[in-house]
């Protein structure tokens, strides 16, 4: 950064001095020749004066005085020209050249041009003098001087103007680099901190000793900071329940193995064991499949692809396969409401995670809804519309024991499940479907399905926002 601002910095001011240079060149040229220009006009003007005519002839009689203003100098020569009525020539340097022939006559005002004699660039001024002859035109008078007087003064002006500034110019380039270093030392001295840091320091930076620029990176910065140090601490919480939760089926099909290898185990012994190892061996795969589940939910973040899903068709795909795990504990497992294709019943998002949510929804109905021949419990999915506030819900309904009030922000947390239930799972479950509908945008709630009856069951609604115009609920 310090190299890039001292080239943003130099880079014009280089590039602007040969253009200054060249300007005050250009300036010192037209200051130079004002003076002289003025004197030209005056001996012009003094010679016109001496233009008369006498016996019907243009005389011009030029006395010693002006004769010594016309003389040479040590610098430039100073040639003059006087012209009649009839252009014949009457005093001076012949070789003059006369003004352009399409030039407009313009009596008694003083003109300047430039012009070339004998190989020398010249300052001319001239002057058209009314003489009193009938149908005469104007004599002509004029004066030149080479160029080498203004030259030399315009080099004068331009070395009093620039050998200054290349004093002035490393000066200026010494004081920006100490200025730039003055004020990059406190970023450096900031560096300097957060390279001393432990790895596992995440305190946030002091932001009063920094310059007030940088304020709102090191403040952006502590944000990162604060957001990591919680995503720590969350992992290492989430890894030592994880760690707890396997350790429980693990132990048992330890535990197991070494019952089955014991001397003067029977059969329906070993058995036993075998089925207990399978038990056990389920339930680590079904804790290690909703750990993987729930890495993947908290993962998607930003970078997760969204396509328009049909919610009511991947409701009623996870239902059909939820159908089999329902009759083998006498579940009635049904869908209801939104049609597959129906106007609003569209939602962006990802349809694996979304089916997830799903099905984790299902599942947990089914492990918690007690069921029998006599009295089969009763599991509804559904999908409503709303056209009002163009929102699509989703909603799993069962007839099993409710969640107590007190209870109902727990369930929602990873690993907790419900005290006094015999129930076999990873208590995973609903902290996945909370995951996946906060990536959604969505949000979910929980209520008895049928309030003042025992048991009162539980409905889960997840709302998500309709991707088109919502149609009429089912």
């Amino acid at each position: 950064m310090f190299g890039e601002i001292l080239d943003w910095m130099l880079t014009p001011m280089l590039l602007l001095w040969p253009i200054s240079l060249v300007l005050t060149w250009v300036v010192a040229q037209s200051i130079a020749g004002k003076p002289f220009d003025r004197a030209l006009e005056y001996n012009a003007g003094a010679l016109a004066q001496l233009v008369s005519v006498s016996n019907n002839r243009v005389q011009f009689n030029l006395p010693l005085p002006a004769r010594e203003l016309l003389r040479a100098d040590d610098s430039d020569t100073v040639y003059y020209q006087v012209l009649g009525a009839r252009g014949e020539f009457l005093s001076g340097e012949p070789d003059l050249p006369e003004p352009p022939a399409d030039e407009k006559v313009v009596l008694g005002e003083v003109l300047l041009r430039d012009g070339e004699i004998h190989g020398l660039d010249v300052k001319i001024a001239y002057t058209w003098v009314k003489v009193a002859l009938p149908n005469a035109r104007p004599a002509l008078v004029q004066v030149a001087e080479t160029m080498e007087k203004r030259s030399v003064l315009a080099t004068e002006i331009v070395k009093g103007v620039m050998l200054p500034q290349f004093v002035i110019l490393p000066l200026a380039v010494l004081l920006v680099w100490l200025a730039l270093v003055q004020a990059i030392k406190p970023l450096n001295q900031l560096e300097e901190r957060i390279r001393a840091r432990k790895p596992d320091d995440l305190s946030p930076i002091d932001a009063q000793i920094v310059p007030l620029e940088v304020a709102p990176l090191v403040s952006s910065v502590n944000d990162l900071l604060m957001r990591l140090k919680d995503s720590i601490a969350t992992q290492k919480r989430f890894l030592a329940d994880a760690a707890h939760q396997l350790k429980t089926p693990l132990a048992g099909l330890r535990m197991q193995a070494d019952l089955a290898q014991l001397e003067g185990a029977n059969t329906e012994e070993l058995k036993l064991s075998l089925r207990q190892i399978g038990r056990s061996s389920i339930r680590a795969t079904h804790t290690v499949n909703q750990l993987l589940a729930l890495a993947r939910a908290e993962s998607s973040g930003s970078a997760m692809p969204l396509t328009t899903c049909d919610l009511a068709d991947l409701t009623m795909t996870v239902v059909r396969d939820c159908v089999p795990r329902a009759m083998e504990k006498r579940i009635d497992l049904g869908y209801e409401g939104t049609q597959p294709g129906a106007e609003g019943g569209q939602v962006a998002g990802n349809p694996t995670l979304l089916k997830e949510l799903i099905r984790n929804l299902l599942d947990n109905a089914i492990n918690y809804t007690p069921s029998s021949q006599e009295k089969p419990g009763v599991i509804t999915a559904r999908v409503l519309t709303d056209p009002f506030g163009k929102t699509l819900v989703l909603q799993v309904e069962d007839s099993g024991p409710g969640v107590p009030l007190a209870e109902r922000e727990l369930i929602f947390q990873p690993f907790y499940r419900a005290l006094g239930t015999e129930v076999d799972g990873s208590g995973l479950g609903l902290r996945i479907v909370l995951e996946i509908a906060h990536q959604h945008n969505a949000t979910i709630s929980m209520e008895d399905s049928r309030p003042g009856q025992l048991p009162p069951g539980a409905r889960f609604s997840v709302r998500f926002f309709a991707e088109s115009g919502a149609a009429a609920n089912a």
